[in-house]
């Protein structure tokens, strides 16, 4: 076999090799490459079980979900705060708005929050910034990190929406997130029970891409 017949061999080969990766790429929303995924500890919406699993619920699709909690090695001690930050899409052709945030758990004693946030059709809307951000005040428990909150997300038209979701420590790629603000003396702040029956916030609307 001549140095050029090595070299068609060799090519051929790589082509094979590379074909199932070459087609989960090419294979639209079953490819590999766009299944929804975590890629950090952070949760992500995924509904169904099994063969029955998808990315997000009622147009709504949430890409990252975690409570930021103390740094490493440091707690958050009973009655103090941690932020919720979300990262979510609407898939609606609507807009959508949500309306607050219920804590089914009772690991905390209110949300507080600067007003519906909206999210517009195809636009990723974060929550966390001072024009969307929602906080869980009052925790029931020290939080070091690991641990886990039940929260019902309160939407317009996607309706409510249960998550399970991560207390990750304020280190690594979550070290330049601010923690939550200190308490403030304003008597106009707004905080908001945390029950299973509503969970709404009464300020003005506000909306983040």
């Amino acid at each position: 076999m001549t140095s050029t017949s090595r070299r068609r061999v060799i090519i051929a080969s790589a082509l094979l090799a590379a074909g199932p990766a070459l087609a989960a790429c090419g294979a639209g929303s079953d490819a590999n490459t766009s299944n929804a995924y975590a890629p950090t500890e952070a949760n992500v919406l995924i509904d169904g079980t099994e063969s029955a699993k998808t990315y997000g619920r009622n147009g709504i699709k949430v890409a990252q979900a975690f409570a930021l909690g103390p740094d490493s090695g440091q707690q958050i001690a009973p009655g103090g705060s941690v932020p919720l930050y979300l990262s979510m899409v609407n898939y609606g052709t609507n807009s959508d708005t949500l309306e607050g945030v219920a804590v089914n758990d009772r690991s905390a004693t209110s949300v507080k929050s600067g007003g519906p946030i909206t999210l517009p059709p195809g636009q990723l809307v974060n929550t966390g910034r001072p024009a969307s951000q929602v906080v869980l005040e009052g925790t029931q428990k020290p939080l070091r990190g690991g641990e886990s909150l039940s929260l019902t997300l309160r939407f317009t038209n996607a309706g409510d929406i249960a998550m399970t979701i991560p207390v990750i420590t304020r280190s690594r790629e979550f070290a330049s997130l601010p923690p939550a603000p200190s308490p403030s003396p304003s008597p106009t702040a707004s905080a908001v029970p945390s029950t299973s029956e509503s969970a709404t916030p009464d300020a003005s609307p506000a909306a983040n891409g």
